[in-house]
C-alpha cells in the first residue's frame, strides 16, 4: 500500500462513520422535538447550532492543527461528536441541547477539514475526491434504515445514537496513525498561512457561494425533510424515514457516476449540470404530493446533488492548495448558508407550516445554480485568453 493510500484511508471511515451521524440527528429530530417538548424554532435552532459548530471548526481546526499537530488535534476534535451525541441521548435541557449539537458540528467540521485537505495534499484527483465523498454518501444512506429497523423491533430513537456513538468512537481511534506535525512542518505551515493570495481571486468566492447555497438546501434535507413527509400526511413514518435513505442510495451512485464522469467533462460544467438538475428535481418535489412523483423527485435529486460539493472542492482546489488556511476559509464560507437556512425554515415553519417553509429554499437552490453559471463563464473566459 502507497504512503498515499495509508493516509486517505482512515478519512473514507471517518467520512463513513460521520455520514451516518448527520442523517441520523435528522431521522431522531422528530422523536425528539416530542420528547423535549419543543417547537419547530428551536429544533431549527438545535439544526443551526450545529452548522455554527461547523463554521467554528474553520477557525478552530487550523489553530490547533499548527499549535499541537494533526494527529493529536484531529483525534481530540473528532472525540467531541460521540462525547455529546450521548448528551443528547440524555434529553438535556434546551441550553445544553444547544451546547451539545454545537460540539458535535466543531468536530463534523474539523474532520471535513482535514479529511479534505489530506486528500489536497496527496494530489487526490477529482474522481478520487468523489469516491472519498461517496464514503459519507454510504453512511447516510444506511442511518435512517437503522432507525427504521431499531423502531420496528421495539427499540427507540437513543439505540440508534449508541450504534453510532460506537462507529464514531472507531473512527477517532483510526486517526492515531496520522503523523504529527513537526516543529519544522508547523513553521512550513505558518509561512503558507501568509500566502492568501486566494482571497483576491474573483473565482474562489463563486464556487465558496455555490457551497454556500448548495449547503443551506442540503441541511434543510438532511435535518427537515422527514419532518417535512410526515407532516404532509401522504406517507408513513418509516416512509418517510427511507425516502431520506433513498436519497442518499442516489447520492452513493451519483458520486461514483461524477467519480467516472469528472475524467471526460471540466469540473465547472458537472458542477453545473448537476445544480440545474438538482433544481428541476427539488421543484419537482415541493410542487406535489403524489407518493410516486415524490419518491422519483428524491431519487433525482440525491443523484444530481452528489456531485456538488466533493467538484466543488477539486475545484477550489486549483485556488488553495499550498495554503493551510484555505480549505478551512472556503468551509467556513459554505458553511454559513448551512446555519442560516434550517433556522430560517424553523422560524417559517412555526408561522405559516413546514410545508410553506421548505418551499422557501427555491430561493437557494436558484442562486446556487446562478453562481456555477457564472463559474462555467468565468472558466470559459480564462480558457479563451490562454
Amino acid at each position: 500500500m502507497t504512503q498515499k493510500k495509508k493516509n486517505i484511508l482512515p478519512c473514507y471511515y471517518a467520512f463513513f462513520a460521520n455520514g451516518m451521524m448527520v442523517l441520523v440527528i435528522g431521522a431522531i429530530l422528530p422523536y425528539l422535538i416530542a420528547e423535549a417538548r419543543i417547537g419547530y424554532t428551536v429544533a431549527g435552532g438545535l439544526l443551526s447550532a450545529f452548522a455554527i459548530g461547523n463554521l467554528l471548526a474553520s477557525f478552530v481546526a487550523p489553530l490547533l492543527l499548527a499549535r499541537i499537530g494533526k494527529k493529536i488535534s484531529i483525534i481530540l476534535l473528532s472525540s467531541f461528536i460521540p462525547i455529546f451525541l450521548m448528551v443528547i441521548s440524555l434529553v438535556p435541557s434546551v441550553p445544553i441541547m444547544y451546547l451539545s449539537f454545537l460540539f458535535i458540528g466543531v468536530g463534523r467540521g474539523s474532520v471535513s477539514i482535514v479529511n479534505n485537505m489530506v486528500a489536497t495534499e496527496n494530489d487526490a484527483s477529482t474522481s478520487e475526491i468523489n469516491l472519498l465523498h461517496t464514503m459519507f454518501a454510504v453512511g447516510a444512506f444506511l442511518a435512517p434504515f437503522l432507525t427504521v429497523l431499531y423502531i420496528t423491533f421495539g427499540l427507540n430513537w437513543k439505540y440508534v445514537i449508541y450504534t453510532v456513538v460506537i462507529l464514531l468512537v472507531i473512527s477517532t481511534f483510526g486517526y492515531r496513525k496520522f503523523p504529527n506535525q513537526t516543529e519544522e512542518k508547523i513553521v512550513v505551515l505558518h509561512k503558507s498561512d501568509k500566502e492568501k493570495s486566494f482571497l483576491k481571486n474573483f473565482d474562489f468566492y463563486v464556487v465558496s457561494l455555490i457551497l454556500f447555497f448548495y449547503l443551506g438546501v442540503e441541511n434543510c434535507v438532511n435535518g427537515w425533510f422527514v419532518t417535512y413527509f410526515k407532516s404532509s400526511g401522504i406517507m408513513s413514518d418509516s416512509y418517510a424515514t427511507n425516502l431520506v435513505s433513498i436519497t442518499w442510495f442516489l447520492i452513493m451512485i451519483g458520486r461514483l457516476s461524477n467519480s467516472y464522469i469528472s475524467r471526460m467533462i471540466s469540473k465547472q460544467k458537472l458542477i453545473l449540470i448537476n445544480c440545474m438538475c438538482s433544481t428541476i428535481f427539488f421543484l419537482l418535489l415541493i410542487s406535489t404530493q403524489n407518493l410516486v412523483i415524490i419518491t422519483i423527485a428524491v431519487a433525482g435529486l440525491g443523484f444530481f446533488f452528489a456531485g456538488i460539493y466533493p467538484t466543488c472542492i477539486a475545484n477550489a482546489g486549483e485556488f488553495i492548495k499550498g495554503s493551510n488556511m484555505g480549505m478551512a476559509i472556503f468551509l467556513a464560507i459554505a458553511a454559513l448558508g448551512g446555519i442560516i437556512m434550517p433556522q430560517i425554515v424553523g422560524i417559517l415553519a412555526d408561522n405559516i407550516g413546514i410545508t410553506g417553509a421548505i418551499g422557501f429554499l427555491i430561493i437557494s437552490i436558484v442562486l446556487m445554480c446562478t453562481f456555477a453559471v457564472i463559474n462555467l463563464i468565468k472558466n470559459k473566459v480564462v480558457d479563451t485568453s490562454k
